[in-house]
């Protein structure tokens, strides 16, 4: 080791692999050919049109965004428990014409643990969409889903008008989530394209939690640590706007739906929001072409009338019952012909491996 100038194998190995070290403090110094930084930095788009920096899991990011959330979220309890459970009468009426098929197609969607219950427009989502991402949805055709019930206008829509929360004439989108336990929505925004601010909700059944800024993970699911956490109270209305509905996704997680619980968003689409019709669903899926079924092929000769009851005779017993006594002698010499030559392949192949072979007792 002497010999060599190194009395430390560590710094044999050192001078042997330079390039570790640089690799090592090009990212951990944050020096990168030439200039130099306390720490990496990631950028995320918080909209279109400006972008900002902030290192990963900052701690001190995450406070100053579950505050930008907070203060763009407004909660009232407006809805007694004798109104909630008359509301809620209401949308059992809703499940039951669900399960029964009176509503229109589009009006009902159903997915594990959570069913949807479309009314006044409807639009597509998710694995409905033709194409994936954001701004991709589309408004169902007039008349796809049904309209808003009337028990939703008096009970509902009316107290939130005369108490402050939407103008006269705003709502015309009704959607009921009805949750079973462990159900939930992953993380999403509510199309901008589709409907104006601010987006309006009411809980019923019972308590549960919005939670802001999570990412979904699948099979097993999996949800990461929320940014901010809303707790949602039965009866309670939340509503909103600004960095809330349009710079940070919102989702249900499935620990936070411990008994059923059921929600209903109210919202106004956008004049120009973009809506699906037949022309559209034609051009852009055109019909497959398949290749026509194989017909059986059938004899044309004429079956005898008792065939049906008669057993079949195949040809090769025709022939037997020809020539019982030639037939069988053919079979005899056939078989003693194929034992003879097995006999003399075994000979051949004792004979070519040139050792004998001690027999062992048992």
């Amino acid at each position: 080791m002497a010999a060599s100038g190194y009395s430390d194998l560590r710094e044999k190995l050192k001078s042997m692999t330079p390039h570790r070290d640089d690799f090592k403090n090009k990212y951990v110094d944050g020096t990168s050919n030439g200039s130099s930084g306390k720490s990496r930095k990631r950028k995320f788009r918080e909209s279109d049109d400006d972008e900002y920096e902030h290192s990963d899991d900052s701690a001190e990011h995450r406070e100053q965004e579950a505050s930008r959330v907070k203060s763009s979220i407004l909660q009232k309890s407006i809805f007694t428990p004798e109104e909630c459970a008359l509301i809620e009468e209401k949308i059992d009426d809703v499940v039951a014409k669900g399960e029964a098929g009176l509503y229109r197609e589009h009006t009902v969607d159903r997915a594990p643990l959570r069913n949807k219950y479309f009314f006044g427009e409807g639009y597509t989502y998710g694995s409905q969409l033709e194409k994936r991402g954001p701004g991709q949805e589309r408004l169902y055709r007039k008349g796809e889903v049904d309209e808003i019930p009337n028990w939703v206008h008096e009970l509902v829509i009316k107290r939130l008008v005369s108490s402050g929360v939407v103008p006269e004439g705003f709502v015309n989108s009704a959607v009921i989530n009805d949750y079973q336990p462990g159900g939930c929505i992953v993380s999403h925004v509510d199309p901008l394209h589709i409907f104006a601010r601010p987006i309006v909700s009411v809980s019923f059944f019972s308590d549960s939690a919005l939670c802001f800024g999570c990412r979904f993970q699948f099979k097993p699911i999996r949800v990461s640590e929320p940014v901010f956490v809303l707790p949602v109270r039965r009866g309670s209305v939340t509503v909103l706007s600004g960095y809330a509905a349009d710079d940070i996704t919102h989702c249900i997680r499935p620990q936070d739906i411990k008994e059923r619980r059921a929600v209903i968003i109210l919202r106004k689409t956008r004049p120009d929001a973009p809506r699906l019709d037949s022309d559209s669903l034609l051009s852009s899926s055109p019909p497959v072409k398949r290749p026509p079924p194989l017909k059986a092929k059938r004899s044309h000769r004429k079956a005898e009338p008792d065939a049906a009851h008669r057993p079949r005779v195949l040809e090769m017993d025709k022939e037997e019952n020809r020539h019982p006594s030639h037939s069988r002698h053919r079979r005899r010499s056939i078989s003693s012909e194929n034992y003879r030559r097995r006999g003399q392949a075994s000979d051949k192949h004792r004979e070519s491996s040139g050792r004998k072979v001690k027999m062992r007792r048992h």
